[in-house]
């Protein structure tokens, strides 16, 4: 969501230059994977539907110290996207509320990785379909280890 949120936010940052808008336009996001409570918070008088808890207070931090147009990751969550997010490790950030330095990682472009995996006994292959032809290689690597093998 976040990836499709900042690449709606580019399309509305050309479309307000090219109305005479001057002032930029950008987002920052901090994401941490954990549980928390949602729900309705508050009394009969006055309502809120929210969300609370440590989690959200890291996720909060990381968007503090984001920079302009950057989506950061806790390591929990880099750990969960890893194989179809393209991502960077960044320094490690002291946030306040929490004792110990946050890992993060910021996501490098809006594109989700396209892979397909292949395993079989003793081993596990990944194909990165962004950066190889699909269809050539794999061919040619069935051919070179399963016809020579």
């Amino acid at each position: 969501m976040a990836m499709v949120m900042q690449s709606r936010m580019e399309k509305l940052r050309e479309h307000y230059v090219n109305s005479g808008v001057v002032k930029d336009f950008s987002i920052r996001m901090g994401i941490n994977t954990g549980y928390c409570t949602v729900g309705n918070f508050g009394s009969l008088s006055r309502m809120d539907y929210t969300i609370i808890g440590g989690e959200v207070n890291l996720a909060a931090r990381l968007e503090s110290v984001a920079e302009k147009n950057q989506i950061l990751l806790s390591h929990e969550t880099y750990s969960i996207v890893k194989d179809k997010i393209n991502c960077q490790k960044k320094e490690s950030v002291s946030v306040k509320g929490i004792s110990l330095p946050v890992q993060t990682y910021q996501v490098v472009n809006s594109t989700l990785q396209k892979s397909t995996t292949f395993e079989g006994m003793g081993y596990k292959l990944i194909v990165d379909e962004n950066l190889v032809n699909k269809e050539t290689n794999i061919k040619q690597l069935l051919k070179d280890n399963f016809e020579n093998g």
